[in-house]
């Protein structure tokens, strides 16, 4: 059993190579790069799309948010009971290949209902993404570096996120927002060859073997493929009577909540107020994630595995102190008059809001043994994104549309600044509640092994 407020430490060779580690964790996040460029693009294409098909702002939150939440959460649950069992490569390529090609597809709509039918079709492939991910970066690396695996991979929220604005907003001013769509799609379906050509399946639990086991031999079937998965409701079951993994979900659900609806709304928001052209707001808007966007996000992972060693409720206490200190330069982030003083000001909730995420991933595949991780990941996504990416941009655009009678243009800064602020300072809130039985909640599963 663990040591009180602890993690254990992997006590097993790692089955691969540190070369063929690096490889098959940077081949990953290349794949959640190109998840997060084709779901993030159309922030930046958000305005050219409304004034071609004349939208309100409701109406926008349903094609950037809910239309796509609502299939990518919920399939997510049955695909990852097949990667429980299957192989966990092969759900990536075929996921890759649908929301790749579903991306395309937008560009050729000749209305709204046709483009929010092809968002659709991007979330159902984007749900095969992230579950079988996580389990087997979980299966690759120790729970000792799990952390930083999982912020590193993590990191492709920002990079797929900076590309999407940065090449969006110049294919938008140059070309148009359907030629976006094609640019950006096409190339996954190259990706998912290279993906199927030369990432290994890795042995299913395999830092949950015993040591003094001989080792497995190293080939292309999971080992436990033959076993029985656990039901979704076992899953839950399990999850849900952790309490520390109900505060930290919560929380993760709010920092989605808000980071998904800013997200959806920041290219409308610099535009209406600040008056940005769009290949430079999304230059700018990229380059601010690929800098701190990206360094919080892996930082997030990195510091908790480091600090953790000496008492594991850090990985609830640092997210929780990282969310609290974001929320002043949140307000002078929308009230700061001069768009560059306001984008630069943005660069410290954008390297405090991602060191979330390596923590609450590395926590949750923790918490479960190894046949329930990929399904734990989806209900872990499927608290995340139905809150999140589902309620977050639609909260942030009926705000906005309700306030527009009274704010004008103006309303889309103050349904921002509230949803943001709000949801961060009740986040902070869960972290702490989360920390208290964090220790216990780790005991609990260990006994299961």
């Amino acid at each position: 059993m663990a040591e009180p407020n602890r993690i254990h430490t992997a006590t097993r060779p790692p089955e691969f190579g540190t070369g063929y580690q690096r490889y098959a964790l940077s081949l990953l996040l290349l794949v959640y790069v190109f998840n997060f460029v084709d779901r993030q693009i159309v922030t930046i294409l958000l305005e050219a799309i409304r004034e071609e098909f004349d939208l309100s702002d409701t109406q926008l939150a349903f094609f950037g948010g809910t239309s796509f939440a609502l299939f990518y959460s919920t399939l997510g649950i049955p695909i990852a009971r097949w990667a429980d069992r299957g192989k966990r490569r092969d759900i990536i390529v075929i996921a890759l290949t649908i929301w790749s090609a579903m991306t395309a597809f937008q560009a050729t709509a000749k209305s709204f209902a046709v483009l929010a039918v092809a968002r659709i079709g991007v979330g159902v492939g984007e749900a095969g993404c992230s579950p079988p991910a996580h389990s087997m970066i979980a299966d690759y690396f120790g729970p000792e570096r799990r952390a930083t695996a999982l912020g590193f991979y993590a990191m492709g929220i920002p990079i797929g996120s900076a590309i999407g604005l940065i090449l969006g907003g110049w294919v938008r001013e140059n070309f148009g927002w359907r030629e976006a769509f094609l640019i950006v799609g096409l190339p996954g379906l190259l990706l998912a060859i290279l993906v199927k050509a030369t990432l290994k399946e890795p042995t299913r639990g395999y830092y949950d073997r015993p040591a003094d086991l001989p080792e497995p031999d190293v080939t292309d079937t999971p080992e436990t493929a033959d076993e029985p998965a656990p039901s979704i409701r076992e899953v839950g079951r399990f999850l849900f009577a952790r309490r520390a993994f109900m505060h930290l979900a919560f929380a993760g659900a709010l920092h989605a909540f808000y980071g998904y609806g800013a997200a959806t709304f920041v290219g409308s928001f610099f535009e209406r107020i600040h008056g940005f052209e769009p290949a430079e707001l999304g230059l700018w808007l990229g380059l601010i994630s690929l800098t701190t966007g990206v360094a919080g996000t892996f930082l997030g992972g990195y510091v908790a595995d480091r600090i953790s060693t000496r008492d594991v409720r850090w990985y609830a206490w640092l997210p929780g102190i990282a969310t609290a200190a974001a929320v002043p330069f949140v307000f002078l982030y929308y009230l700061w008059p001069d768009r560059y003083v306001a984008l630069a000001i943005g660069m410290a909730p954008s390297l405090l809001g991602g060191m979330y995420l390596g923590p609450t991933f590395a926590i949750t595949q923790a918490m479960v043994p190894a046949k329930m991780r990929a399904q734990a990941s989806a209900v872990l996504l499927l608290i995340l994104n139905l809150i999140g990416l589902g309620l977050g941009p639609q909260f942030v655009g009926v705000v906005s549309d309700l306030l527009k009678p009274e704010f004008g243009d103006e309303s889309v800064r103050w349904a921002l600044l509230s949803t943001v602020a709000g949801g961060a300072i009740w986040a902070t809130v869960h972290y702490a509640l989360g920390a208290r039985t964090l220790a216990q909640d780790l005991e609990a599963k260990e006994t299961l092994l």
